[in-house]
């Protein structure tokens, strides 16, 4: 199995954003830069991260985008099934039909002993990636020391 790079970008820009930026809003111009990934390209993986609730936006100088909930809240298989609509190791897992026909996906439908193999593999990584929050890799950010940038924009001198 090979995730996609709008998984594997959705969630490094998601680190990004909760490590970075916190509960600030973040602008994609400086995720982009830190994650060298195309601001485009991010446009487009964040609308689907919106449209799945994870995250939100705001217009104007001060504003961009912040992570809904709070960063604990938001699991890596959150960002993986908003970016791929779904999280399986092969497409003939025991059950699944090709969206809007009633044919199976492979010949060997409900025959096939590798289908319970393939689910139960899919159950363990959506497991696994179930219980990785942003939070998490937060932490691990922080204990491997990997520096922090302060957004410019809501610093204050006197």
């Amino acid at each position: 199995m090979k995730l996609s790079t709008k998984s594997r970008y959705g969630v490094r820009a998601m680190f990004d954003m909760a490590y970075h930026a916190g509960n600030q809003p973040a602008q994609i111009k400086d995720i982009s830069r830190r994650q060298n990934i195309s601001p485009r390209y991010l446009e487009q993986i964040f609308q689907d991260l919106k449209k799945a609730g994870l995250l939100k936006s705001r217009r104007g100088p001060q504003g961009g985008y912040t992570l809904a909930k709070p960063a604990e809240e938001i699991s890596v298989k959150d960002i993986v099934l908003a970016a791929e609509g779904e999280l399986q190791l092969v497409n003939c897992v025991k059950g699944r039909r090709k969206l809007g026909e009633n044919v199976p996906c492979c010949n060997f439908d409900n025959q096939c002993l590798t289908q319970h193999l393939w689910a139960t593999g899919s159950k363990i990584l959506g497991d696994y990636f179930g219980s990785v929050s942003l939070k998490d890799l937060c932490d691990q950010g922080k204990e491997t020391g990997l520096e922090k940038e302060c957004d410019h924009r809501f610093m204050y001198f006197i």
